[in-house]
């Protein structure tokens, strides 16, 4: 019988740390299986659904840039993930062969946030794909305030504001940053291999936080940046090891071992 496989897929793949990630807790567990990375172009998303479908040892994928809104026409979709976030971030293989897409972005975004008290906070968010999606749905629920979101293209994230039930803005990557209490990264700007992003962060409240999404690097402009003004920062780590959890649980049926983070992290960061 072949060993149960998940992977994560997206264009580029090479960067990512979710190998790692499940590859530990599948040793810890002592559970039988394995886990990926497949480069999977735009073109090719299809084909490969279809191929990994075919597969029965296959339990399903994570899935990253730049296909979290095209997977959601390739799978079902019981959860309304497309009429809620918008975005899928995960495919899991049912019992009966079934392939459904769901979304744990959003809560591993919150879970670092969730002592905090964001109710009527200002907010700005940069970038408006798949990611910001799982953002917006997340901050909407934590009742944040006014919304700026930043985007190289304001129209194509004017949508967003309205989907999710947010009062706010959007303006372009190249306006002053408001007085928000929490900035969030959503973009890969600032990704390795991808354009800096550059933000004057004066205007931030001084107790404000910086959360970027991006993990490689881990010490992203953004947020040396934001540690030379003082400010609380929130790196990549704790989204990507929050919504794995989920994900985990999901493809091989256990929960990840508890009260090792710290070492899950010096892996991550050797």
């Amino acid at each position: 019988m072949s060993v149960p496989f998940a992977e994560v897929i997206g264009d580029p793949i090479a960067q990512s740390k979710s190998p790692l990630i499940h590859g530990f807790w599948l040793r810890e567990l002592g559970l039988e299986g394995d886990y990926r990375r497949a480069h999977v172009t735009p073109d090719d998303l299809a084909a490969y659904v279809a191929e990994r479908h075919a597969d029965p040892a296959w339990r399903g994928c994570n899935v990253t840039l730049p296909h979290k809104l095209a997977v959601m026409d390739l799978v079902e979709d019981p959860g309304n993930i497309r009429g809620t976030i918008g975005a899928m971030n995960t495919v899991v293989r049912q019992p009966d062969g079934a392939l459904i897409g769901t979304n744990t972005d959003a809560a591993g975004f919150y879970a670092p946030l969730a002592e905090l008290d964001l109710g009527g906070a200002p907010v700005a968010v940069v970038g408006a794909g798949g990611a910001a999606r799982a953002v917006l749905f997340a901050l909407a629920r934590a009742g944040v305030g006014h919304v700026t979101i930043l985007n190289r293209s304001p129209l194509k994230a004017m949508g967003l504001l309205a989907t999710f039930g947010l009062k706010g803005e959007v303006v372009g990557l190249d306006a002053a940053l408001p007085p928000a209490a929490l900035l969030v990264n959503s973009s890969s700007l600032g990704m390795t291999g991808q354009p800096p992003l550059d933000l004057d962060l004066s205007s931030l409240a001084d107790d404000a936080i910086v959360y970027d999404l991006v993990y490689a690097p881990l010490q992203t402009g953004l947020l040396r940046a934001a540690a030379a003004r003082g400010l609380d920062t929130v790196d990549g780590l704790d989204m990507l090891i929050g919504q794995a959890a989920l994900a985990f649980e999901l493809f091989f049926g256990a929960a990840p071992p508890e009260g090792r983070d710290d070492e899950l992290r010096a892996l991550l960061t050797t």
